[in-house]
């Protein structure tokens, strides 16, 4: 029932979109507008097709950078949120910093970062894991804070360890905010591989634009753009049904079973 509905709600949404497409084909004929100006979708379709193997050669480079940098940034986050959420002075300390490196662009810290470690994967690793730390990292410590102190309270007096009120409270409850700042982040992720491999990369779908704008070959670019979106939904539904198996407590029940 809930696949149905969902389905009937996004056919509004599917009509719009295709009837933007069949304007914009219209008009790519209608006004005679280049090909390397504005290539109309049919062009950008056979193009999408004709180049889809090397399309899809670069995706395997973009996304090696893109899983790279998303658990390196897990990483990264967890222990830091939780040294955060163990000691008070760290936070003091460092959480400011977090949202004063939020004002550093990603264009400024990229160049660095290439200078620093050359033109390989591990340079776009960085890249992604920098682009994808702060929401991972602010939403962990939210979610830490957010904890019952009444059922701390309550594993306290029943002698329960740390790892045990971690295991049973703390988790549970920080993990709706980890997922939804995973969310942007796997949204972002594709975004910082591709900055990586405009400023130095020998293969990704970065290069590949660059190749196509360099040659005028607009079409390759929307393609290469429609790959990029294809992907980040992808990833953005994946880090959805991860959500969904590791909190089951957060399902919407159906009216199937009595909810």
């Amino acid at each position: 029932m809930r696949k149905s509905a969902s389905i009937i709600n996004s056919i509004p949404s599917l009509i719009l979109i295709a009837g933007l497409i069949l304007i914009w084909e219209l008009i790519s004929f209608a006004a005679g507008i280049p090909a390397y100006i504005l290539p109309p979708p049919s062009e950008i379709a056979a193009a999408l097709y004709e180049n889809l193997s090397l399309l899809l050669f670069h995706t395997r480079a973009t996304l090696t950078a893109v899983f790279g940098g998303l658990i390196l940034a897990i990483l990264v986050a967890l222990i830091l949120a939780f040294a955060m959420d163990r000691w008070h002075y760290v936070k003091k300390a460092v959480y400011p910093l977090l949202v004063i490196s939020q004002a550093v662009p990603i264009f400024a810290l990229a160049p660095l970062i290439l200078i620093w470690f050359g033109a390989g994967l591990f340079p776009k690793v960085l890249v992604v894991a920098l682009v994808c730390f702060f929401p991972l990292a602010i939403n962990l410590v939210e979610g830490f804070s957010q904890v019952d102190p009444e059922a701390v309270d309550l594993l306290q007096t029943m002698q329960a360890n740390r790892w045990m009120i971690m295991k049973s409270v703390q988790l549970p409850s920080a993990l709706p905010y980890f997922f939804s700042g995973l969310k942007i982040a796997a949204t972002y992720s594709v975004l910082g591989a591709i900055i990586g491999e405009w400023l130095a990369a020998r293969a990704g779908l970065g290069i590949y634009m660059l190749r196509a704008m360099h040659s005028f070959q607009t079409s390759r670019l929307f393609a290469s753009i429609i790959v990029v979106i294809f992907f980040s939904l992808i990833l953005f539904k994946l880090v959805d049904l991860a959500g969904w198996f590791f909190m089951p407590w957060q399902r919407k029940p159906t009216k199937s079973n009595g909810g």
